[in-house]
């Protein structure tokens, strides 16, 4: 897939966007959003069935599809990697990226999926939607119209309903669960947000490759992912290829330039595929159930995703 590789070419790119690039923005964000979807369950079965820490995970997965990026912006785009290498201005961009956008979403993630299921968890992160109409309005000086004030409210009732099983007087959902629930949605919104003007300048391969290694690395002392190696067979270790190559370094980058050519609103509407492909795959991989007023709180919160925006 072509990325843009000069930096006033990106600009107008982003301003001006064709309906060619739309569509083929928008395609980018359904694949990536259905990968990202199946992925939370792969992870909740390594997690459950392989005794693999969310953070295990996360460690492993950035430092690898951090290497993956980096080897195709070498074989791609080597300038603009060189480039980006080499500028020293855009390592603060890079590091706080880094922290933000890639290691607060995979931990926040995965031990979101680890206190509930990968349908809950995806749901909820689905919320993102809220922190980026926020991020719209400040930055275009206005309020959120009637449509989106009704997609907000459906928003917290949606979440209500998860978060209680329809009764007020208890919390069915783990409070661990919600709070890492709202730290994914709120990182996932900067990840369809901040790091598009570096993906404009050094192109995605270059831009995801050194946020990847550089929250790996951030993670390794804490993590020390070789003393702990989780009890992996042979399907084990197949589902920890496919987390790296699909869930990560296929669907970040597949979202990623998708949020570039169709628009970061646009994106985050489309990735609601992911609550979807997630609930689907929990219940046909892990036996997860869903009642009634789970999907009716699901459902609320897919809602107002084609409300806001």
């Amino acid at each position: 897939m072509t990325v843009v590789n000069e930096a006033g070419t990106a600009r107008r790119a982003t301003l001006e966007r064709s309906p060619r690039d739309i569509l083929v923005g928008s395609v980018l964000t359904l694949l990536g959003g259905a990968l990202w979807g199946v992925n939370g369950t792969v992870s909740k079965i390594l997690m459950e069935s392989y005794q693999a820490s969310p953070e295990w995970i996360a460690c492993v997965r950035q430092l690898a599809a951090g290497v993956l990026f980096l080897v195709c912006a070498a074989v791609a785009t080597p300038r603009q990697l060189a480039g980006a290498v080499r500028d020293r201005p855009s390592w603060p961009s890079f590091v706080g990226n880094a922290v933000v956008c890639v290691l607060f979403v995979q931990v926040a993630y995965l031990n979101s999926i680890d206190a509930t299921n990968s349908g809950t968890a995806t749901v909820l992160q689905a919320l993102n939607l809220l922190f980026v109409l926020a991020y719209t309005c400040i930055h275009a000086r206005r309020g959120p119209v009637m449509r989106e004030g009704v997609g907000v409210a459906l928003a917290f009732v949606g979440v209500a309903l998860i978060a209680t099983g329809g009764d007020p007087r208890s919390l069915s959902l783990p409070a661990a669960g919600l709070m890492w629930g709202m730290l994914n949605a709120a990182s996932t919104a900067a990840l369809a947000v901040t790091p598009l003007r570096l993906i404009d300048r050094w192109g995605s391969f270059a831009t995801n490759g050194i946020m990847f290694v550089l929250s790996g690395l951030a993670m390794t002392p804490f993590v020390r992912p070789w003393n702990e190696v989780p009890p992996l067979d042979a399907a084990g270790w197949g589902l920890m290829a496919f987390t790296v190559l699909g869930g990560t370094f296929g669907a970040f980058w597949l979202f990623l330039v998708g949020s570039l050519k169709a628009g970061p609103m646009r994106a985050t509407m489309l990735g609601t595929i992911e609550p979807v492909m997630a609930t689907v795959s929990a219940v046909l991989f892990t036996g997860t159930v869903f009642t009634p007023v789970d999907l009716t709180g699901f459902a609320l919160i897919i809602a107002m995703v084609f409300l806001v925006r």
